[in-house]
């Protein structure tokens, strides 16, 4: 009975190994790691880029991310037009330029 408990628990710190590696390959960038990208300037505030898009685009912004991957970072948003057709605008973290959309995008005039 100790052997099935003993294999039992180490198949399990296996798997909690390999959920915590996967883990820390995760694209979304944790709060702490976002401070600290804004803190050394790394990317721009999301507030003025949350500007530029309300600016620019037709609709609500429900959702922003910030992911980074191999030392770039990069915002995605998801707006809500009154159309209610959603569509995603992402950004370049550290220019703020426009990079791609993604579903039926609607500029203001």
């Amino acid at each position: 009975m100790n052997a099935i408990w003993v294999t039992t628990a180490l198949t399990g710190a296996a798997l909690l190994a390999s959920v915590t590696a996967g883990m820390a390959d995760e694209p979304f960038a944790s709060p702490a790691r976002a401070r600290a990208a804004r803190a050394a300037g790394l990317i721009k505030p999301l507030a003025v880029l949350l500007g530029s898009i309300e600016s620019r685009y037709v609709g609500q912004v429900i959702e922003a991310e910030l992911h980074e991957a191999n030392g770039h970072w990069s915002y995605e948003f998801e707006l809500l037009p009154d159309n209610g057709r959603l569509f995603r605008v992402y950004l370049d973290a550290t220019t703020g330029a426009i990079v791609g959309t993604r579903g039926p995008v609607r500029e203001k005039p």
